[in-house]
């Protein structure tokens, strides 16, 4: 019978285990409109930034594994603005995004490399599919996962909330030639490299 029971108590513990080495789902919408991308093009006359708040997509994230995090960031092509008007019309124009006839700027993460985790912080290279202005090529950029447990509530300014959070930093630079963005054209005014910075958090609600 003590055998027995003892069975009993392993096999709810690796049960135990098991469930909480699930991976979670993130949802990285954000109604409070925090999570950004930044973007700089520095040219010798002018150096442009802006940003873009139109955040969307899920990843798949396991505290325990780390490495086999997945998912989709999408990006409301729409949302992308700078300070002056004017360059915001050209920014959204054909000629540059084409913002209506593709109204989204995708990554797709597909594998993780050099994978470092020190506590709850996960640094790795993750290699994806990014797609802008319907052009879509590989990439690996570098990448800092935080995963905050039991942090939801704090970050919607209710205690009542229960949830995980994960956020995610990256800074990497794309050329806008490689995406077809007037490649070779304006470059005493507007960069050829992009530099673009992700600062993002997405929520798993408790079940």
């Amino acid at each position: 019978m003590t055998t027995r029971i003892h069975l009993l108590v392993a096999a709810f513990a690796v049960a135990a285990v098991s469930a909480s080495a699930a991976p979670r789902a993130f949802d990285f919408k954000d109604p409070k409109g925090v999570n950004n991308v930044q973007f700089k093009l520095d040219a010798p006359l002018e150096s442009i930034s802006g940003t873009g708040t139109g955040i969307s997509g899920t990843v798949s994230f396991d505290p325990t594994n780390p490495g086999a995090t997945t998912g989709r960031i999408v990006l409301d092509a729409a949302s992308l603005t700078v300070g002056n008007p004017v360059m915001r019309e050209h920014l959204h124009s054909d000629n540059w995004l084409a913002v209506a006839k593709h109204p989204t700027i995708t990554f797709e993460a597909t594998r993780l490399a050099n994978v470092r985790q020190n506590g709850n912080q996960t640094q790795a290279d993750v290699t994806g599919t990014l797609t802008v202005k319907g052009v879509s090529k590989e990439v690996t950029v570098p990448v800092t996962l935080t995963y905050l447990a039991d942090k939801l509530g704090a970050r919607v300014n209710d205690p009542k909330v229960k949830g995980d959070l994960l956020v995610l930093r990256a800074t990497f630079t794309i050329n806008r030639a490689d995406y077809g963005i007037q490649a070779g054209e304006y470059t005493d005014k507007v960069s050829e490299e992009i530099q673009l910075s992700l600062a993002i958090a997405g929520a798993a609600p408790a079940a």
